[in-house]
């Protein structure tokens, strides 16, 4: 009994201790839940609604550019703007009440032409233009009782029986809203326009809905920002030229906010980093060098619920603006070229007779020694109808993408032809005098100039001297009146040499539409070779022409032409220069085939062009000391015979420091000429050495500014 008795208090005395283990463990448990709830309650509430962190790029400002001697061309301005950020999980109701109160705040100009009235024309980056699309959207979101009507109950038997999907109700529900239903939205075309605007956003990716918004536009949407949740305001930026229009062509331009990304290369860039409503370069220069320019996004954090709400906001980086180009163009004597050319054209039509198809010049300068191009003008004579005025509009571009018979400008490169293959030499003489061919053809110099070498060839412009040359070249001997018999490797051989100066190639700037000019292919007409030879059958841009003047200056090295001269670092300070990322050096493309001996008996022909020759009236006296060669083309244009009339200079002509090209394409009918050529080279030589001295003074003030300023931060 005893033993028994010991063994049930034994029992009793485990399932105590068990009970009290186990209360202990349950008022530890109750004591951490109390601290959950009470202590850690709000912090872990917000753990568990928080959904995702997603990081946000933000645009910024794109690099400036500047000219060779830091004058600001290209610059941005800031802009108030209002922009919408989409989150997740907002309502079509929601967006709308937004719209509704943006509308009453901001005054967002708005086209549309479905109610049969003509669009509105704004320069106004902002407008809006509203598609009747975009009228229906809204009517269906605003009138969603209507809208379900606009569905029979015979589409929704066709869809049971799989004869409509789904997806098409929509587009029946579009097709049926009758114009008098969209005439009701008249008044709501702003709030289509900002609720348009909202929509094309990304999630978490601020949306702009207008900039340049005024003071009072921007206070009061300040003061209502928080019953505007999305809504927020901003420093935006735009495009600004120092010079208005001037290069604009040449300078490019950008996509805005809503054009965004190019659909041609919109894999690319996004698979760059970019955004689909990112602003981007989309011609020339701005695109050219998209990657310097468009700098380095700031990124956002945003924390959210799982409403998508934003809970917190983190920078992650603050980002940088683009880097700066630095071109090699003196917009000085840019802006000086420019008005020569305007006044020389438009006095040339007023004034000189024969110059009905006169429409267009070009006066393109080049540093010989590195390629810079120093300046690039072109203008284009444009009948306005409406006006009944001529109206001048810069055609920059034309340089590179138009081309054009050069005439007597390309001789220089014909003597050398005939040099380097053998087929004339330093001391060669031909008698100028008219040349008859079987068939009657007649060829023949401008006027007759009896015995010339080759420094007198070039000084009257001998066209008998280039065709003699070229039958040289191709093995035969000048009979009266007997065949001309030219084979096509003469042809080639002669273009093949004329290649080597930029002529009738590629000349390596880093520009889209470059051409390359028309290269004549009738080969069964041998007189062709012989007007070859005079630059009277072949095409080139005043670019190759200047390229080809500056391998002659340079004394033979075809140099890459260059339009960007450095890239530096964005600077905050408006007044001093970020430090160089890269300067870009000169790049010699080749280098010509003949001797210094030869190069320098074209050049002293060159020379005797301006101070004897057919260049003498406008350049013999000329401080600057030029060399150079006229050229006149006979050609067509729509039918009527024209002349080109062309120049190619460069100076000083014993230590060339700019080479020039003017070109002037149907400059008068055939007929009495004019000087207009030789008259814009004159002045644009004029123009260059008197900015030259202003140039390099205000960027020594500008250097010795950021030395100062250097020597204090030291």
């Amino acid at each position: 009994m005893k033993q028994k008795k010991r063994k049930r208090n034994h029992v009793s005395l485990r399932i105590n201790i068990l009970f009290f283990i186990v209360f202990i463990l349950f008022s530890v448990l109750i004591l951490r839940l109390g601290i959950v709830q009470i202590v850690h309650g709000e912090s872990y509430k917000r753990e568990v609604e928080k959904t995702e962190d997603v990081t946000v790029n933000t645009p910024v400002p794109r690099g400036k550019m500047l000219d060779r001697y830091d004058r600001v061309i290209v610059d941005n301005k800031p802009l108030n703007a209002v922009t919408y950020t989409r989150l997740k999980g907002v309502k079509q109701e929601e967006k709308l009440k937004i719209a509704k109160s943006l509308a009453k705040i901001i005054d967002l100009p708005v086209t549309t032409n479905v109610f049969g009235d003509e669009d509105q024309k704004s320069d106004d980056k902002n407008i809006v233009k509203l598609t009747e699309r975009d009228l229906k959207d809204y009517w269906i979101a605003t009138n969603p009782e209507e809208a379900k009507k606009k569905i029979t109950d015979s589409d929704l038997k066709k869809v049971e029986q799989g004869k409509l999907k789904e997806e098409d109700l929509y587009p029946l529900q579009l097709k049926r809203i009758t114009k008098k239903e969209l005439n009701t939205l008249k008044d709501d075309l702003e709030v289509i326009a900002i609720k348009s605007k909202m929509e094309t956003g990304y999630e978490l990716t601020p949306q702009i809905i207008k900039s340049g918004l005024n003071d009072q536009e921007m206070a009061v949407i300040s003061e209502q920002l928080s019953t505007l949740p999305g809504v927020d305001v901003t420093t935006y930026w735009d495009r600004m030229y120092t010079y208005d229009s001037l290069l604009s062509t040449l300078l490019g331009n950008i996509t805005s906010a809503d054009e965004g990304l190019p659909r041609e290369n919109l894999q690319y860039y996004l698979s760059h980093g970019y955004s689909r409503n990112d602003r981007v370069g989309k011609s020339y220069l701005e695109k050219q060098y998209e990657n310097v320019l468009r700098g380095q996004k700031a990124r956002i954090q945003h924390v959210t619920d799982r409403s998508g709400n934003i809970l917190e906001e983190k920078i992650v980086s603050e980002g940088q603006r683009g880097s700066d180009l630095v071109l090699t163009i003196d917009m000085e004597l840019q802006k000086q070229i420019e008005e020569i050319l305007t006044n020389g054209l438009l006095n040339a039509k007023a004034a000189k007779p024969g110059t009905s198809k006169l429409d267009r010049a070009f006066i393109i300068m080049m540093d010989p020694h590195t390629g810079e191009i120093l300046a690039m003008g072109g203008k284009q004579l444009v009948y306005n109808d409406k006006s009944s005025k001529l109206e001048v509009k810069d055609f920059a571009l034309g340089n590179i993408t138009t081309s054009y018979e050069m005439g007597s400008t390309v001789k220089g490169a014909t003597i050398l032809a005939g040099l380097d293959s053998g087929a004339i030499n330093l001391g060669t003489v031909f008698y100028d005098s008219p040349m008859y061919f079987k068939g009657g053809d007649k060829k023949q110099s401008s006027h007759p100039i009896g015995s010339a070498g080759i420094g007198r060839a070039l000084e009257q412009s001998s066209n008998v001297y280039m065709y003699k040359t070229v039958l040289s070249m191709a093995g035969e001997n000048y009979v009266p009146h007997g065949a001309l018999n030219i084979p096509r490797k003469t042809w080639d051989q002669l273009r093949s040499y004329y290649s080597q100066f930029g002529l009738g190639v590629s000349t390596g700037i880093e520009l889209d539409n470059e051409t390359t000019g028309m290269i004549g292919s009738d080969y069964s007409l041998p007189g062709k070779a012989l007007d070859l030879a005079i630059g009277q059958y072949d095409t080139y841009t005043p670019l190759q022409l200047v390229q080809y003047t500056a391998t002659i200056a340079n004394n033979g090295y075809r140099l890459k032409p260059q339009l960007v001269k450095e890239i530096r670092e964005p600077e905050l300070d408006t007044e001093l220069k970020g430090s160089v990322q890269k300067s870009v050096e000169p790049e010699v493309l080749n280098r010509i085939t003949m001797s210094q001996e030869e190069i320098n008996a074209v050049k002293a022909g060159f020379r005797r062009v301006m101070t004897n020759g057919t260049a003498k009236n406008e350049f013999s006296s000329e401080p600057y000391k030029p060399a150079g060669k006229t050229g006149t083309a006979e050609t067509y244009n729509q039918g009527v015979a024209v002349r080109n009339s062309n120049l190619i200079a460069y100076a000083p002509y014993d230590n060339p420091e700019v080479a020039m090209a003017v070109v002037v394409p149907s400059s008068y009918v055939k007929g009495p000429g004019h000087a207009l050529n030789r008259q814009l080279g004159q002045a644009a030589l004029r123009a260059y050495f008197d900015l030259k001295k202003k140039g390099e003074q205000e960027l020594g003030e500008k250097e010795k500014q950021q030395e100062e300023h250097n020597q204090t931060n030291d």
